[in-house]
């Protein structure tokens, strides 16, 4: 039997959000505010994965060059998760990110991103609503008290910086203002 091809597709943030909401195991929608890219898997015309990708949750990441895989769900059909994190991964780079990362719960295998060319980074990762102090979950799942692996790809060198000077930024607009555009 012959394995049907797995097209990756974009896909908006609401329309990866409800696969999420269908299909992952532990994890409810994304709120707004983290995705900068949502792709989909379809196998036979049929939407069967999705991927919600951008800003790392963990501040430690975010550096403004690290993309996070924050949510992919499947319906079980073979071979799309490793599609969609590998399509994460070229996206990602294409994008200029020097890394990409996601985390697993510490009993999932890992499967999928070891098919996709990922990297088992850190193990026994204690999720921040497990550390002492005042963070209460609005709604208590069990997954949030589970140690987490991180995976992760290293895409290229981290792009050395400067901002650029406000006043210049200023004096420029001021500029444009008194044009005729």
């Amino acid at each position: 039997m012959s394995q049907e091809r797995v097209r990756v597709v974009p896909l908006t943030f609401p329309r990866a959000n409800e696969c999420v909401t269908l299909w992952h195991r532990h994890h409810s929608a994304l709120p707004s505010g983290f995705a900068w890219f949502c792709l989909g898997a379809v196998v036979n015309e049929k939407l069967c994965a999705a991927a919600i990708c951008g800003r790392p949750t963990n501040r430690n990441n975010d550096d403004g060059q690290t993309i996070e895989v924050l949510r992919l769900a499947g319906d079980g059909t073979a071979n799309v998760c490793s599609a969609l994190y590998g399509a994460a991964k070229r996206v990602a780079k294409e994008m200029g990110a020097a890394r990409i990362i996601t985390y697993t719960l510490d009993e999932e295998s890992g499967s999928s991103l070891m098919g996709a060319g990922w990297n088992r980074e850190k193990d026994n990762i204690k999720s921040w609503w497990m550390h002492d102090g005042s963070r209460t979950a609005a709604v208590d799942r069990p997954h949030m008290k589970a140690t987490k692996v991180r995976w992760g790809v290293d895409l290229r060198e981290a792009a050395i910086y400067s901002l650029p000077d406000p006043n210049t930024i200023v004096a420029g607009y001021m500029q444009l203002e008194g044009m005729d555009l």
